[in-house]
């Protein structure tokens, strides 16, 4: 059985309901147990993610970054640094903004170089843009071409749920890209 947390923080829920439609495609392949965190609960006690056999972290974008509530749980991992116990496990990033850009890419590099720093292994967003293929643009898989991690996009003051059925539907793709190719890293298929 291979462990799964996507850890997050959300402002408005945006971030939240993409967390749990990725955990919905992580969870979908065999042998795989996924779990849901916020961020802000593993300040106190960050040691939690030792538990897990790889990481999905998710934020919205707030000035070109991670927000601050983000950037508090990534800090209270400095012990957890010194001692590498995260080191070689897989880890990937997803991100929520209103616009179509956004400077989402400087939020999913900032949690690139936080796991990077912490010697894990980062897993892209490798699914090709439906739109190219013919697919309407609302709903085409990674619509906003993002290869480094998850993009998606919320209007603003949108209520939570309030995603193009693309973006869903690269989530439920891109958690499970994610749980597969943990399984296979680790030799578990």
């Amino acid at each position: 059985m291979k462990r799964i947390a996507v850890v997050y923080h959300s402002a408005h829920g945006h971030t939240e309901h993409m967390a749990f439609s990725i955990r919905e495609g992580a969870q979908g392949v065999p042998d795989t147990e996924v779990h849901v965190l916020m961020a802000e609960d593993l300040v106190a006690r960050p040691e939690a993610l030792a538990d897990y056999d790889g990481y999905l972290f998710g934020s919205p974008t707030f000035f070109g970054g991670v927000s601050g509530s983000f950037k508090s749980f990534m800090d209270a991992t400095g012990g957890l640094w010194r001692t590498q116990r995260l080191k070689g496990k897989l880890a990937a990033g997803f991100t929520v903004s209103s616009l179509p850009a956004g400077d989402k890419q400087s939020t999913l590099m900032s949690m690139f170089v936080f796991c990077m720093q912490h010697g894990m292994l980062w897993v892209g967003n490798p699914i090709l843009p439906e739109q190219h293929a013919g697919v309407p643009y609302d709903e085409a898989a990674n619509r906003l071409g993002s290869w480094s991690g998850l993009m998606a996009q919320a209007g603003h003051s949108a209520p939570a749920d309030a995603f193009t059925d693309g973006d869903i539907k690269t989530a439920r793709m891109f958690g499970r890209n994610f749980s597969e190719t943990l399984h296979r890293v680790s030799g578990a298929n």
